[in-house]
């Protein structure tokens, strides 16, 4: 109710957000699979999973009030681990890259709002109050209260910059929001710009130099002689 200003009463969540259906689904998966019923526990995420189109892992570990917006398509893998208050919109993928056994998904921290489509890959912690933008690939650690967009995911506001208490939506501030590519390339043309400055100082010296060497040679030259028989 708090963070989709579309739910207007809590019987309509209840009937209606396959977000809230998903996760009554995991919590019953998950406590028969801490008690070893693996296989019932797996069907039971299953039949969410066709039911919801939200797959989460009942060996999962998800804290309180994860709010799932949409939904359609957010992975949750076995090893995950989210904290309370965690936001996920959809196509979210919190995913493994080794098929080694132990931790291979993300840890995401508290109050972490992951945006539309982002995948979030490997055992890497991702701190609390992060934002995670749409589209994001983030492969390695995101610092408390960083917001990461891009593939790769970089850091384009620092906790400093933002107020991590605020809620925003799909990850990504409305404010203007640095694009890392643009930068570079901004970068590389001052550097450019700066060469060619340079380059121009530089033929401006042997013009000189040039003429000075010219001169040297006319005075060297004596004035009405001449060669030839």
């Amino acid at each position: 109710m708090a963070r989709d200003p579309a739910a207007r009463s809590r019987i309509e969540v209840i009937l209606c957000y396959p977000g809230y259906h998903a996760i009554l689904f995991y919590r019953l998966a998950n406590a028969l699979w801490r008690r070893r019923f693996n296989l019932m526990g797996r069907f039971i995420s299953n039949v969410g999973k066709f039911l919801t189109g939200i797959e989460i892992h009942p060996g999962a570990t998800i804290g309180r009030r994860l709010f799932i917006d949409h939904g359609n398509g957010v992975v949750i893998g076995e090893t995950s681990e989210v904290g309370d208050d965690v936001t996920l919109y959809q196509g979210v993928t919190l995913g493994g890259t080794t098929l080694e056994k132990g931790k291979r998904h993300p840890t995401l921290g508290e109050n972490v709002i992951v945006g539309s489509g982002a995948q979030v890959l490997g055992p890497i912690k991702v701190g609390d109050k992060a934002r995670i933008g749409a589209n994001a690939v983030v492969l390695k650690d995101v610092p408390v209260g960083a917001t990461m967009v891009g593939i790769p995911a970089k850091i384009v506001m620092g906790q400093k910059k933002q107020k991590t208490g605020d809620f925003t939506a799909y990850g990504t501030p409305t404010e203007d929001l640095p694009d890392p590519i643009f930068q570079s390339f901004e970068n590389l043309r001052s550097q450019l710009n700066t060469l060619a400055g340079r380059v121009h100082e530089l033929e401006d010296e042997l013009k000189g130099v040039y003429a000075e060497e010219n001169e040297k040679n006319n005075d060297m030259v004596t004035p009405g002689s001449s060669s030839g028989t």
